[in-house]
């Protein structure tokens, strides 16, 4: 599991949430979108980043950290994906 947070140029509207996988999408002061929160794994990230790419957005910053399974993040992620 990890922790992910996307920083790209414009503002994307917060309904777009579920297309980008339940990440959480809000703006900075700098006219940034910034979406947050868990994916599974390393694809599940590459695949928010092609949805970006695809939408002709300008990635400024990406990071990820990676999670413990047995983390509170990690069992919020999975109540979200079963329920």
């Amino acid at each position: 599991m990890q922790q992910i947070e996307i920083r790209v140029k414009g503002l994307i509207n917060q309904k777009w949430s579920e297309w980008f996988g339940g990440l959480t999408i809000s703006h900075s002061d700098l006219d940034e979108t910034v979406l947050s929160g868990l994916v599974p794994d390393q694809a599940a990230l590459y695949g928010v980043i092609s949805r970006l790419r695809d939408l002709g957005l300008q990635l400024t910053s990406v990071s990820s950290e990676e999670i413990e399974e047995n983390s509170h993040e990690h069992n919020q992620l999975q109540k979200r994906c079963s329920g």
